[in-house]
């Protein structure tokens, strides 16, 4: 089985973001569209980093254009709506496919047994959610209309 701690990604910045240096934390892996009706979980998602981000806790956002070309936008472009409309503050990566054949790495072990462990999944829309735990493992696969701050998230944190 393997772990997210192999992963290396870039940010909406460009700068290298390292999976490895999230070890222990519980990480909620998201991925986001700025033109999608669940947009506004983002308002959601901040407020549960604001609660939970010295508690061990942390949100990784990949924003993807796969569902309705709901994130047309550059990186740069992303970067500004996400700090504009919702004050984003949790890291936030460049634009990535989270499904088809262009499939990055990080999604093919987020959604395929063989490699998570956990279970096989496909991402069904924007904003699906997937818990990673404190040894980097899959935990929980959220559906994308469940809220960020939903009971069975929140209780997972805190767990």
């Amino acid at each position: 089985m393997e772990d997210i701690y192999q992963f290396k990604v870039k940010t909406l910045t460009e700068d290298d973001f390292d999976f490895s240096t999230l070890k222990g934390k519980k990480i909620l892996v998201v991925n986001t569209a700025s033109k999608c009706g669940l947009t506004p979980q983002y308002e959601q998602l901040q407020q549960l980093y604001d609660a939970y981000k010295d508690k061990n806790f942390v949100i990784v956002g990949f924003p993807a254009n796969n569902f309705g070309k709901q994130e047309p936008g550059t990186n740069t472009e992303i970067a500004e709506f996400c700090q504009q409309n919702y004050g984003v503050s949790f890291p936030m990566m460049s634009k990535i496919s989270v499904k088809g054949d262009d499939m990055h790495p990080l999604y093919q072990f987020l959604t395929e047994k063989a490699k998570n462990g956990l279970e096989d999944s496909e991402v069904s829309w924007n904003f699906q959610k997937y818990l990673i735990d404190e040894s980097g493992h899959v935990a929980k696969v959220i559906d994308p209309k469940t809220l960020p701050t939903d009971d069975v998230i929140v209780k997972w944190i805190k767990g």
